[in-house]
């Protein structure tokens, strides 16, 4: 078989499916975020509707130099790289066929997203003792997108292992759920011992 050949022997309907949802959240999420930020800068002292107290908004995010990593606004990023998983789930229930390598520079994306994410989070809690309502829905979304996109091209082989891990991922693929839900776990836990969300979150 071909390094650049499909290997899937069936249309991965369900993550088709999974694919464009999580995408439309969360470009609807940085789409919000971009309108925001257009206000902010049209009127700076504007109040945010995802402004809700000192501890749950917007505004503190996209007014920091984390809020333009690359020097231009975030959710910027989001409204461009949301548009792939929601082409490629539908490419997917079109019938396209994917190669390994498209399906590894897939993963390269999605592994990027995460590792943006862990950033948002590490800056959120620990620098600026905010909560983005917006940002946590990118965050609740890219979670499982990366696990997922990750689990399924182990086990069916795009990203390059031997049988044994193939078939212990087919078998983890289905764990999935249970992981992601440790991560927004572990996640809380890290909020609440920072900057103690449970109480301040409805003050």
């Amino acid at each position: 078989m071909s390094l650049d050949s499909p290997t899937e022997t069936k249309q991965p309907i369900g993550l088709a499916v999974f694919l464009i949802i999580v995408g439309i959240i969360g470009w609807l999420a940085a789409f919000a975020l971009t309108l925001d930020k257009f206000t902010l800068l049209e009127h700076p002292s504007a109040q945010l509707t995802c402004n809700i107290n000192p501890l749950i908004g917007c505004g503190k995010n996209l007014a920091s130099w984390q809020g333009s990593v690359l020097g231009f606004p975030n959710p910027i990023i989001g409204i461009a790289c949301w548009a792939a998983p929601i082409a490629v789930g539908v490419g997917i229930l079109a019938g396209a066929r994917f190669r390994r390598w498209f399906w590894m520079l897939f993963n390269l994306g999605v592994l990027g997203a995460i590792v943006l994410v862990i950033f948002l989070i590490v800056t959120s809690l620990y620098s600026l003792y905010v909560l983005c309502p917006y940002c946590m829905i990118t965050w609740t979304v890219t979670i499982p997108l990366f696990w997922t996109v990750t689990f399924y091209n182990l086990k069916e082989g795009n990203i390059p292992t031997n049988d044994r891990v193939r078939a212990f991922f087919a078998a983890a693929y289905s764990w999935i759920p249970l992981i992601t839900f440790i991560c927004y776990v572990i996640v809380a836990v890290f909020a609440q011992i920072q900057v103690q969300w449970i109480p301040n979150a409805f003050r």
